[in-house]
């Protein structure tokens, strides 16, 4: 499959207007479409009235930071989100990646690093859901997956889930009862050869049983399997 990047418009919010420069001209010398904000605010304004496909957001801004835009932009939207800050600490990893965020990226960065992320987040964005079989629904109970709109829903209900998210699931789902662990899930899913060494994935995990479990600290669907990972159990 052949990804035409020229038609992706990315935005760029930080305060810091050098760092959004910098990153306007690496991420345009890839061909991509940058459109960029200095603050909260302004990234939503453009958000809710130009398309965009995935955004890179500073933390530590005026008006908004970026963790409640985070919040904000999960209320309707699925898009990517990078978040761009010079904190390094773990706690501040997985409060980003808890309110939503699909990837994290310490100050300062490099551009290769940057790029490869951005690359990556779009590949499957526009990509997941189109995994091995063809079959346009997976049902699990009351969960049900729509590999075609990349759409979840429990009980007849829409869950609201992003795209990483979906990801994660799609895989367990179509393997039900099958263990997976932290780091097949991110090499699978991610697509990358990376050791995890956080927890970024059980971070996913949790927010995925957050949305498809009627309690998720009694898990119908999701289950942990001790020192070992993750299944969807199928009975």
């Amino acid at each position: 499959m052949v990804i035409i990047i020229e038609k992706y418009n990315i935005l760029v919010v930080d305060d810091d207007k050098d760092i959004v420069e910098s990153i306007f001209i690496y991420l345009k010398n890839e061909g991509y479409n940058v459109l960029k904000a200095y603050d909260g605010l302004e990234a939503l304004q453009i958000i809710n009235s130009t398309p965009i496909h995935l955004l890179l957001l500073d933390i530590m801004m005026p008006k908004l930071d970026g963790i409640k835009a985070t919040l904000k932009i999960r209320e309707d939207k699925n898009i990517p989100i990078i978040l761009v800050s010079a904190k390094s600490e773990d706690t501040d990893k997985i409060l980003g990646l808890t309110m939503g965020a699909d990837d994290y990226i310490t100050k300062p960065f490099n551009p290769l690093e940057l790029i490869a992320r951005v690359k990556s987040q779009l590949r499957r964005y526009t990509t997941l859901g189109n995994m091995a079989q063809n079959n346009s629904k997976i049902v699990i109970g009351g969960l049900e997956l729509d590999t075609e709109s990349k759409t979840v829903s429990v009980d007849g209900e829409l869950a609201r889930i992003t795209p990483l998210e979906y990801g994660i699931l799609e895989l367990l789902c179509r393997n039900p009862n099958r263990v997976f662990s932290a780091e097949e899930i991110y090499r699978k899913v991610w697509n990358e050869e990376v050791v995890v060494n956080d927890n970024t994935i059980a971070v996913h995990i949790r927010r995925i049983r957050e949305k498809i479990e009627i309690n998720p600290k009694e898990p119908k669907y999701l289950k942990v399997v001790w020192g070992i990972g993750y299944k969807i159990e199928k009975n």
